[in-house]
């Protein structure tokens, strides 16, 4: 089944500060959606709407809707726990749980009822999903904290899709790494389109560019324009998007 993801408009506050305006998009399925702009123009606020994770500060203030296969995530009743599931986030900074590599991965997976066998099978699916199975199979119950950042990264990546997630979502998930360990990252990325609807805010224009199937370019808590990539980088509509992208302004 194909899980669809849209808003309707979304906006957000911070106290009395409008974050963002009046979003409405359709993004598209199992593709790789990619967010840009300037710093504070709403990026990472947009991202953490879309799971609910912006609740977690008491000031901020969402109207709209963001619809998971039609289903509005912010509706009355619906669980929050069960949104944060079907949509997954992989933070800008690698953040591995103080516990073992085994236990990182198994970690929502026993949170969610499975058995043993199935855990197990499930965090050797995942690590080598990520490609980190080959490098750490000899020593799973080692402290996470012991891996390399890019290492660290590849082990939050196998954490995230370890619940078997619809969406996932990447927060400037290359912007503390060092260029080999951020390669790997776009790489396992780009081979997890086609499984997942995938989501990632960067600043980085080139990224954008080698990842993205669709573009969202943000201004100031609004949405200027958005595309498929192709015709985004090569024949941008407003004049807004065409100064950003020869960088003239931002």
């Amino acid at each position: 089944m194909q899980h669809s993801l849209a808003t309707r408009n979304l906006n957000v506050w911070y106290g009395e500060q409008h974050a963002l305006k009046q979003i409405s998009i359709d993004l598209p399925i199992r593709q790789i959606t990619a967010i840009i702009g300037p710093s504070g123009c709403g990026k990472s606020t947009f991202l953490k709407s879309l799971n609910r994770l912006l609740e977690l500060n008491e000031a901020v203030r969402v109207e709209g809707e963001v619809l998971v296969d039609g289903q509005n995530i912010y509706a009355p009743g619906v669980d929050v726990t069960d949104v944060r599931t079907r949509i997954g986030m992989l933070a800008q900074k690698p953040f591995p749980l103080p516990m073992s590599i085994y236990d990182n991965v198994a970690y929502g997976m026993k949170i969610h009822g499975l058995g043993n066998g199935r855990v197990a099978e499930g965090v050797e699916r995942s690590l080598q999903a990520v490609g980190l199975w080959s490098e750490v199979a000899d020593r799973l119950k080692a402290p996470a904290t012991g891996l390399s950042g890019g290492q660290q990264q590849r082990l939050c990546l196998a954490r995230a899709i370890a619940v078997e997630p619809e969406i996932l979502l990447c927060d400037e998930s290359t912007a503390s790494l060092d260029p080999i360990a951020a390669q790997g990252i776009e790489s396992l990325l780009l081979e997890l389109r086609g499984h997942y609807t995938l989501v990632i805010v960067t600043h980085n224009i080139a990224q954008a560019r080698r990842l993205a199937d669709y573009v969202m370019f943000m201004w100031l808590g609004e949405l200027v324009e958005h595309g498929p990539a192709q015709t985004f980088f090569h024949d941008p509509q407003e004049k807004l998007t065409q100064e950003y992208l020869a960088r003239r302004i931002g």
